[in-house]
């Protein structure tokens, strides 16, 4: 059992079948005080000798007494710092329905999926957004040329090797493609909604879930309390025919069989202790919560006799009420209006599209040579020859200086710019963009099927959940009708055996069936309390107790 701090006077407070600490200890020392006063007293010892072992006795007891004070309190505070030690739990360890929800929302493994989920369409919104924007690249290159080749500033043919560098830039721009874009960029809108939408329907569904799981572990703790009082009931039973028993008034079989009794009211009790354990590793599953951490749950003071009024909705109006918030509903349409978005898209992939691009670039040879000429004659080169005579004519050749361009100039001279629209007519590209289209009919058609099923679904379950709860609120009456003539029944019985007109065991079968009657009620009231708690989540409120 987990005990958390307790002030010393709760401790000394604190009561076992009506009898407190405080009562134990006085008791036990007056015992104990006058059981050796009265020896020594027989023994003819004098007054002096029965203050001094009054006086060690009391001594003896503060001194036990302080020691169960250290012990208890070192107790609570080793448990104490290991219950601050788990983050996010409650330090008393009792949790609330309302605690339990929200711990749940936080903490539980299918939402925190879901989650993640909603944030890839969130990115997948902004990815199709940021599409609209131009696409630029640059590129370049660097290399070693040998052998005959074009050079790439002068374009003339060059024998031998050089080194060049190339760099480039492009960017374009869609101005018109039927659409596409924006409708991909609304498809993925209505996607990311379909996604809270469904992230939102999870959350209320895990709160059903968890008030469900609540509410059985409550079941099977009242179900303990009404086993323990079975057993106590069928030991005082027992006690009592074997008492006859002794007596001779009444024969052994009746012993034996109250025996057999007490066996499976015992069994009883343990596999009701067994479920309750079950109950709550179910419910800390279900919170994702520490199996480690101690959890106990607060019984709470409900009724269901004001809620059972919901009685009064027709199904038709809670089923109207819950199309409006219900995230299944809402998800199934945002679907449908995602895939109405797609088959636009994939339409625009068959008509040609326009854009505007842009390109620069400029280039760079280690053999782009700037040829000077010089006033220095190096000799002379034959022309010629004359038309009568034939005589050679001769060109003087002066020397010209062929100096490598600078690398900077070269670039700058090089660069170029050009501006441009292009058009992409589709004409055949394997039927890809055919079958696209249909895939994304089809695909509409089915998210226009899930919607209708969704709708279907949500009708019949809300249907299905008035019916259940008009029959809950029939059998808890029922019950509490039960409930109050079995306690009747008890009180006429305790007074025919106050006057003598009844056996023992009469008193007790009464009593016993007073205790069933007692847990039929208890039964019937969670399984309500539920049944209502299910018309309160198709109606959008808040689940609590």
């Amino acid at each position: 059992m987990f005990f958390s701090s307790t002030p010393e006077s709760s401790i000394r407070n604190r009561t076992y079948k009506g009898v407190t600490l405080r009562q134990m200890l006085r008791t036990g020392y007056t015992m104990l005080n006058s059981s050796n006063t009265a020896k020594y007293q027989k023994s003819g010892s004098n007054l002096f000798i029965c203050s001094s072992l009054r006086f060690f006795n009391y001594f003896c007891f503060l001194a036990s007494l302080m020691r169960l004070f250290v012990v208890v309190f070192i107790t609570c505070l080793f448990l104490n710092s290991n219950a601050r030690s788990q983050p996010g739990i409650n330090l008393d360890n009792v949790w609330s329905l309302e605690q339990c929800v929200k711990y749940a929302i936080d903490h539980n493994i299918s939402i925190k999926q879901d989650s993640l989920t909603a944030r890839l369409a969130r990115y997948t919104l902004l990815q199709s957004q940021l599409s609209q924007l131009p696409v630029v690249s640059a590129n370049g290159s660097y290399g070693k040329s040998f052998g005959r080749s074009i050079n790439p500033t002068s374009n003339e043919f060059v024998e031998g090797d050089y080194n060049s560098l190339t760099a480039s830039g492009t960017g374009s721009l869609l101005l018109f493609g039927w659409n596409q874009v924006r409708n991909t960029i609304a498809k993925n809108r209505y996607s990311l909604e379909a996604s809270l939408a469904a992230l939102d329907q999870l959350k209320d569904d895990i709160s059903l879930n968890v008030a469900n799981s609540f509410l059985i572990a409550l079941l099977a703790q009242e179900q303990i309390e009404i086993s323990a009082n079975q057993v106590a009931l069928s030991k005082a039973q027992l006690d009592q025919t074997r008492a006859f028993a002794e007596s001779g008034r009444l024969p052994e079989l009746n012993v034996a069989q109250l025996e057999s009794q007490l066996a499976s009211d015992s069994a009883t009790l343990i596999n009701s202790i067994a479920s309750y354990n079950s109950d709550i590793l179910d419910l800390k599953a279900l919170l994702n919560l520490d199996f480690n951490v101690p959890l106990s749950i607060k019984v709470p003071g409900v009724e269901p006799g004001e809620q059972a009024l919901v009685s009064n909705l027709q199904p038709e109006e809670i089923y109207q009420e819950a199309r409006k918030h219900f995230g299944a509903i809402k998800g199934s349409l945002l679907q449908v209006s995602s895939a109405e978005k797609g088959v636009d898209a994939a339409k625009g992939n068959l008509y040609p599209q326009l854009s505007l691009g842009y390109q620069v670039g400029t280039n760079w040879a280690s053999n782009y040579l700037n040829y000077v000429p010089t006033n220095q004659l190096i000799g002379s080169q034959p022309i010629g020859i004359t038309g009568h005579s034939l005589d050679t004519v001769y060109q003087p050749v002066y020397k010209i200086l062929t100096p490598a361009i600078p690398f900077n100039t070269q670039i700058n001279n090089n660069f170029r710019q050009l501006v441009f629209l292009n058009i992409n007519i589709p004409i055949f590209n394997s039927w890809q963009s055919q079958y696209a289209l249909r895939q994304a009919k089809i695909n509409l058609s089915q998210q226009q099927l899930n919607e209708y099923n969704a709708e279907l679904t949500l009708k019949q379950n809300v249907y299905k959940a008035h019916n259940n709860a008009l029959n809950s609120i029939q059998k808890y009456y029922a019950a509490k009708r039960a409930d109050d003539a079995a306690e009747r029944a008890l009180d006429f019985a305790q007074k025919r055996y106050d006057l003598g007109l009844t056996s023992t065991v009469d008193l007790l079968v009464t009593k016993n069936t007073a205790f069933n009657s007692a847990s039929n009620l208890i039964s019937a009231k969670y399984d309500l309390i539920f049944k209502l708690k299910v018309i309160d989540y198709y109606l959008g409120k808040e689940l609590k107790l």
